[in-house]
């Protein structure tokens, strides 16, 4: 590509140089050697200003001045021109991108909810989330994005942790999905969602990526790093895009020993053995709501606390215990009561809940 003069001028005034030093610059390149009444002469600037502008130019190194009859002018080795050159550009190369990034990605640490501009800047985000998980991700997406995040899938359910995977499709094309190999690894459960829908992914109660369907008229993510903000997106993927859904694939087990990371699920399954007369024996990992310290309990179910609960409702969906959820169990200190994620009145915040063991009533 050919660059004017002008343009030449210019683009060292941007890199640096005065208009004057530009000018007689492409000057002295023109000339070859010459003398300085000659550059003068020849390009823009003034008499009088000529032997300070060329005395600047050679003292930044771009060109050199030397005695023959009279005082003359050349082009210093392209060399450190050139590298220095090289140098701004690669910095405002830098700085394009990092102003672009700063645009496109303000920092979770920075805020706890944060929108971006781009579902790029979302996938990026829920991938590195997902590969940090410690105990539960839930997941609700297309097929195509599942296989960008597929990696952090397979790798956190490797690691034990539990993955609710909710993969939608449009116009019921079950040929696509997954079968039942990829999906057990990369998930704990599987559900097929028969509609388009939103872009949600939770992970450990605290962070969420969120991105309306591909048919929204407007493109944009949020960014969530935040315990109540997770909360309702928890409940968004509960109540439409998970428990109305049938399995297209479980690695749970029905028997135990069984774990919930959820403890509605956890009371819907033992309450009726407890009607039964069964004891449940079971595990919980949480934390204690006074202290803030980790805790575990250990015992048996003695009761189930619902309040809220129409009996009309279908128990098997969980969204229908939106009121208090508890367990009282009987430890070896006393009973304890657990409630679910965010418990308040309970004495400890359930994490991941295991039924250990469950003993029939014996027959009268």
């Amino acid at each position: 590509m050919t660059v004017d003069r002008d343009e030449l001028t210019a683009t060292l005034e941007d890199a640096g140089l005065s208009p004057y030093q530009a000018d007689a610059y492409v000057t002295v390149l023109e000339l070859g050697a010459a003398p300085v009444t000659r550059v003068a002469d020849a390009s823009g600037v003034p008499d009088p200003r000529i032997y300070d502008v060329l005395r600047d130019l050679e003292r930044v190194g771009y060109i050199e001045t030397y005695e023959q009859e009279s005082l003359y002018a050349r082009a210093n080795s392209l060399d450190e021109i050139l590298d220095d050159l090289s140098s701004r550009a690669s910095r405002f190369t830098a700085a394009t991108e990092e102003i672009e990034r700063r645009w496109n990605e303000p920092s979770v640490e920075q805020s706890t909810v944060s929108i971006v501009t781009r579902f790029e800047t979302v996938i990026k985000n829920a991938d590195d989330f997902i590969r940090n998980a410690d105990s539960q991700v839930n997941v609700s997406l297309s097929v195509d994005h599942f296989d960008q995040l597929r990696d952090a899938l397979r790798e956190a359910t490797a690691r034990g942790v539990r993955v609710n995977l909710s993969i939608h499709t449009p116009d019921d094309a079950e040929a696509a999905l997954p079968d039942a190999t990829v999906l057990s690894e990369v998930c704990s459960e599987a559900r097929h969602r028969r509609l388009p829908s939103p872009f949600v992914v939770t992970i450990d109660r605290t962070k969420t990526c969120f991105a309306p369907h591909a048919g929204s008229t407007n493109e944009y993510g949020v960014l969530v790093d935040d315990r109540t903000h997770t909360y309702v997106f928890h409940w968004f993927f509960l109540t439409t895009q998970w428990d109305t859904w049938e399995p297209i694939y479980a690695a749970l087990d029905d028997e135990p020993p069984i774990d919930y990371i959820d403890i509605r699920y956890c009371v819907r399954d033992v309450a009726p053995l407890l009607r039964d007369g069964a004891t449940v024996e079971v595990r919980i990992e949480g934390t204690d709501t006074e202290t803030g310290d980790d805790r575990v309990v250990e015992g048996t179910i003695s009761e189930v606390v619902v309040t809220g609960f129409d009996d009309g409702a279908d128990a098997e969906v969980v969204a229908s215990f939106g009121g208090q959820v508890a367990l009282v169990v009987e430890t070896a200190d006393g009973p304890v009561e657990v409630g679910g994620w965010g418990a308040m009145v309970e004495a400890v915040e359930a994490h991941r809940i295991a039924v250990v063991d469950v003993t029939e009533a014996t027959a009268p």
